[in-house]
């Protein structure tokens, strides 16, 4: 048996010899899947032979492609809609003969910095949808799955936005932050009547440099005043986070582990206010 943080390193260094995380075979899916952290996470449980449902909402080409390369499936959604995130579920099982993981790592991260005083309604509501509703929505279908095969593992992706606050994004920081407290908490707890081999966690992300991030340039500056309260000068990557995802949706690893929130962000305590 290895611990999560011997695993950590090695998923890093891309090599998984001698490693049993009990996920060969497993069905897998993962909303957002199409890009930046979510196509990491696609393809750290494919290399743990995992066939994955790679969902996506606008980026089909990409979502099949990503597909292709894992051997998985591409399934598109608009996880706002209850009607589409209701069939997203029983899709994948009808389509793959089962479902034990759902990584909902679906959101939306608005780029304008706003303060709460000059924040919308509209923008407000909209930025709520796009990632407290559509995490709701598919954690309310992986459940209700989990409830008639009494086992599964729900690993929702937030942020280190709700656990810190983020200036000019109270929206994301309040939705992020629901996430990982009363809805996790509350998810775990109805795991357990369901039974014991259901369990929900949750990951939560520094700044991470992304494909498309990093396409647009990472300024100096802001990589300075991001890392200025972590242990490690250093963002995070995509693999950083798929690596703990794995562990955390691994009974093998972390079979005792739910209601759990790890921060993925360098020993991050918290952000520096000017």
């Amino acid at each position: 048996m290895v611990n999560a943080s011997q695993f950590s390193v090695v998923c890093r260094l891309g090599t998984l010899v001698d490693m049993d995380t009990g996920l060969n075979g497993a069905r897998v899916l993962v909303t957002g899947g199409a890009g930046g952290i979510g196509t990491e996470i696609v393809r750290a449980f494919a290399g743990e032979g995992a066939r994955v449902a790679v969902h996506y909402h606008s980026a089909a080409e990409a979502a099949r492609e990503l597909a292709d390369e894992v051997g998985g499936i591409a399934i598109g959604a608009d996880l706002t809609d209850e009607s589409e995130a209701d069939a997203l579920v029983p899709t994948i099982v009808e389509v793959m003969g089962g479902l034990e993981i759902c990584v909902a790592n679906a959101g939306w991260y608005p780029p304008q910095d706003q303060p709460l005083s000059e924040l919308s309604l509209e923008r407000w509501r909209m930025v709520l949808d796009r990632n407290l509703t559509v995490a709701f929505l598919t954690s309310r279908g992986f459940m209700r799955h989990a409830a008639s095969t009494a086992a599964g593992s729900l690993v929702l992706v937030a942020s280190t936005a709700g656990q810190f606050g983020e200036a000019g994004h109270a929206d994301y920081a309040a939705a992020k932050g629901a996430i990982m407290t009363g809805m996790l908490m509350s998810l775990k707890n109805e795991a357990a009547r369901i039974g014991d081999d259901v369990r929900v966690n949750a990951v939560a992300p520094g700044w991470t440099i992304t494909p498309k991030r990093e396409a647009a340039g990472v300024d100096p500056q802001h990589v300075e005043s991001a890392t200025a309260t972590m242990a490690r000068k250093q963002l995070a990557t995509p693999r950083d986070v798929a690596c703990q995802v794995v562990v955390l949706a691994s009974d093998a690893l972390s079979g005792h582990q739910t209601g759990q929130v790890v921060t993925i962000a360098g020993g991050m305590e918290g952000r520096l206010v000017p």
